[in-house]
């Protein structure tokens, strides 16, 4: 029987350059927003912005993961995911070059989030079917593919700040993601297979609990009318989780990225007030207009914040894109491209780390961050080209 796996704690100097390094960089930080706005303008816009954004955006995105989570849980217990995995098996060799149990990855990150990718890694009956090489991947295929219901989803609920249907941007924006999980995928098995080889099994142990007969699937105790209260409340309850834990990302990467992106109030002066910003971010769009134009599109310098949220989490980026939408500086091209990168993204850079030290390849860590921010590029522009294609015919 294998013994438990208890991370081991990290040290480092009690005092060293980082010590004195960071308040120097924490403090240039907070002064860039003081000088501009006032120290007491800067506080309560900071509190202002979180209140905002906790009791207009948290809480509606909680509300449609709650929605969501009851929908996969159904989804779940009825069969569609068992569908959706036997539909997804045979393109998982030749489009992602990983074998077919794969796909049931893809379908349960789409239905929650990155880390479910780690409950089916653990499981030895999943493990067997990879090469040493192809299991580093998952943490790509699996980031790919997180929160994907939720973000389509929200994305969709925006057709009426838009005037128009987001159906098709969305759909678009989930085929670039598609086209970014793939490049994504196969650059990291580049680096894995120069790093360990092609031929290595993966290590199984022999861990003796129940096994699934093969062609059936575990359901809910009970008739059709209890499974169905029962997967509803499951997924209810999974979709509360989710909400919670998008609360930090949403109040503190959103908080800061709002203000780089936002200016003052609408008199010219500085308040106090939620929003207002030192429109920094914009500033720097404008000037790479000419290579972020042709790549993704983007119809205003503001909209260069949605991706730049989405590398930290996927939840705040969201917001910033409901923000931006109410006040008309976003286009159908620009809701395409957000769906994409968004969906492709999802925090990766906060949660790369942790998923490859749970895949125990801490070491190829890099390797994944570099291959995940290929794949995200790649899937905005795919997005962005694909819908300008659309609307030409």
């Amino acid at each position: 029987m294998t013994q438990p796996n208890h991370k081991q704690p990290s040290y480092t100097k009690e005092l060293g350059l980082e010590t004195f390094l960071f308040p120097v960089i924490f403090i240039g930080f907070f002064a860039l927003f003081a000088f501009q706005m006032g120290l007491a303008n800067t506080l309560n816009t900071i509190m202002n912005t979180a209140y905002r954004l906790l009791i207009d955006t948290v809480l509606y995105i909680t509300a449609i993961c709650v929605i969501m989570g009851a929908v996969s849980g159904l989804l779940s217990e009825f069969g569609f995911v068992s569908l959706a995995h036997h539909i997804l098996q045979p393109l998982m060799k030749p489009v992602y070059g990983l074998p077919g149990v794969a796909s049931l990855g893809v379908v349960t990150t789409f239905l929650s989030d990155n880390p479910a990718i780690l409950a089916l890694s653990e499981d030895r009956r999943f493990r067997k079917y990879f090469k040493k090489y192809q299991f580093p991947a998952l943490t790509n295929l699996g980031t790919s593919f997180g929160m994907g219901l939720i973000v389509c989803t929200y994305m969709y609920s925006l057709s009426p700040v838009m005037h128009e249907s987001m159906a098709i941007p969305v759909l678009f924006g989930l085929l670039g993601a598609v086209i970014g999980s793939i490049i994504s995928t196969r650059v990291m098995l580049v680096f894995t297979k120069k790093f360990f080889g092609e031929e290595e099994e993966m290590e199984v142990e022999d861990v003796h609990h129940e096994i699934t007969p093969h062609g059936m699937r575990p359901i809910r105790d009970g008739g059709i009318g209890s499974r169905m209260m029962a997967a509803i409340l499951d997924g209810g309850h999974n979709g509360v989780k989710m909400g919670i834990s998008i609360i930090p990302g949403v109040l503190v990467i959103c908080t800061i990225v709002l203000m780089l992106i936002n200016g003052p109030s609408e008199n010219g002066t500085y308040t106090g007030a939620a929003y207002e910003g030192i429109r920094l971010l914009p500033e720097l769009a404008a000037r790479a207009g000419f290579l972020l134009r042709p790549l993704f599109g983007f119809s205003s310098p503001e909209a260069i914040g949605v991706p730049v949220t989405a590398l930290g989490a996927a939840g705040a980026s969201l917001s910033i894109t409901a923000n931006l939408a109410a006040k008309g500086l976003v286009n159908a091209s620009d809701i395409a491209v957000f769906t994409a990168m968004c969906m492709c993204w999802s925090g990766y850079l906060s949660t790369h780390a942790s998923m490859m030290d749970s895949l125990h390849c801490k070491e190829l860590i890099g390797k994944a961050i570099l291959s995940h921010t290929i794949g995200g590029i790649c899937a905005g522009m795919a997005a962005h080209w694909l819908y300008i294609l659309f609307t030409m015919f």
